[in-house]
């Protein structure tokens, strides 16, 4: 028999929410085939099967949040002989039903009811005030957040311990409690009068669903990085139209010979590594009162989700031409949307960039992803018309949004740095087959 227990995928992840199983009890798995998928403070993903055998048993249902090393699950190792075991065992397991009247025959439990000793039982309700077992963050802010006293929360986890699912659960009782009661109060004749017409519309005026673990973390992160940097956002509007004819040239290329398509991203993501080259400031971060200067360049990728947005990392971004950057792009976003990223693959970038353009947005004022002092916004590049030398020329063109710390970058310096992006995308001439 082999445990599957919730993994550790981080050092700094103490438990995870088990959201589905891709497997049910009985089912066949064959071992690193995806089992059940986890959401964790930093990354979704689908967690492998330890072992070849039968799911013969399990113990976390969905939507519960456990701790790492949590037995979730139990593999009969073996295929066809492990099947063949359990229906055997059920045979076995009728003889505790005859014995269960000569338990049922005394009276003891029946007579200890009849005594006072509901009171007695009344009193342990009060434990939950001093819960047992260590409360994560993610549930102490999520009950300081709304209010609610823990002691009031019944703790579904190991040991009683409350888990985030047991605070939600609570908040969303308590929300929907105050509707019994005005409807109590209420007057019989006029109180049907008034909840007929939606009961005939079929539908309610409002819906109360929980917030995703991803979901949540971001807000966490997008109100922490308003809170922590001073953001300025200067924009410069790019001539992409060198860009634009030669990735017109060879698109059709490098799709026969790399079997991906040639976006505009990866020149934004060349451009701007020769900038942070240039102007190494933008590729620092804060620690209080010092300044911590990376030696790697490593890009973020904003990637959006069906339930949110992640930023994977491109590592040694200046190591890497076109070809090495849309290939990573490309492998990073699929297996950000088939959930298959590891923690330290959203961790360690120094810069980002954000491709808003890619939904048809020109412009827009992206948030510091933080620790880092900056992140770059592309709009979508469209045609234009523009002048040159007193002529009015369409030329293709796009929007860079720069947003950045005000505490460790001035102005001139976030113009100096788009600008040098702003050149090399205007003035293309790297070859990307």
């Amino acid at each position: 028999m082999t445990d599957v227990v919730m993994p550790q995928m981080g050092e700094s992840i103490v438990e995870g929410t088990l959201t589905k199983w891709l497997k049910k009890a009985g089912d066949h798995v064959e071992r690193d085939e995806p089992l059940f998928e986890i959401s964790t403070d930093k990354v979704d993903t689908e967690i492998p099967s330890p072992a070849a055998g039968t799911l013969s048993e399990i113990l976390v249902e969905e939507g519960k949040t456990v701790g790492i090393n949590t037995v979730v699950a139990k593999i009969e190792e073996g295929g066809a002989a492990a099947a063949a075991k359990p229906p055997a065992k059920p045979a076995a397991a009728p003889a505790p039903p005859p014995a269960a009247p000569v338990a049922a025959a005394p009276a003891p439990p029946a007579a200890k009811p009849a005594a006072p000793a509901p009171p007695p039982p009344a009193a342990a309700p009060e434990a939950p005030a001093d819960p047992a077992g260590p409360l994560s963050p993610l549930v102490r802010k999520l009950a300081r957040e709304n209010s609610v006293d823990l002691g009031r929360v019944t703790g579904t986890g190991a040991g009683g311990r409350i888990t985030k699912q047991d605070v939600e659960s609570y908040i969303a009782a308590q929300q929907s409690a105050p509707a019994a009661p005005a409807a109590a109060p209420a007057k019989p004749a006029p109180a049907p009068a008034v909840t007929t017409p939606p009961a005939a519309g079929g539908q309610a005026k409002t819906r109360v669903e929980p917030m995703s673990t991803m979901r949540i973390k971001i807000a966490e992160h997008m109100i922490m990085s308003q809170a922590t940097s001073a953001h300025v956002t200067t924009i410069h509007r790019v001539d992409m139209t060198k860009v634009a004819r030669m990735r017109a040239r060879n698109k059709d290329d490098f799709q026969a010979r790399h079997g991906i398509a040639l976006t505009f991203l990866p020149f934004v993501v060349r451009a701007s590594v020769e900038a942070l080259r240039a102007y190494p400031l933008l590729n620092a971060s804060i620690d209080g009162s010092n300044i911590i200067y990376h030696n790697e360049i490593n890009i973020g990728i904003a990637v959006a989700l069906e339930n949110g947005l992640i930023v994977p990392v491109i590592r040694q971004a200046d190591e890497k031409n076109v070809l090495g950057l849309q290939r990573a792009i490309v492998d990073l976003a699929a297996r950000a949307r088939s959930r298959q990223l590891k923690p330290d693959e959203v961790q360690g970038g120094t810069f980002s960039i954000s491709n808003f353009g890619s939904f048809g947005s020109v412009m827009a004022t992206p948030v510091i992803n933080q620790p880092q002092v900056a992140i770059l916004g592309v709009g979508a590049v469209t045609k234009d018309p523009v002048v040159i030398d007193d002529a009015i020329a369409i030329r293709s063109t796009c929007y860079l949004s720069l947003s950045f710390d005000h505490r460790l970058i001035d102005g001139a310096l976030g113009d100096q740095f788009t600008a040098k992006v702003k050149s090399v995308l205007e003035s293309w001439s790297e070859e990307v087959l």
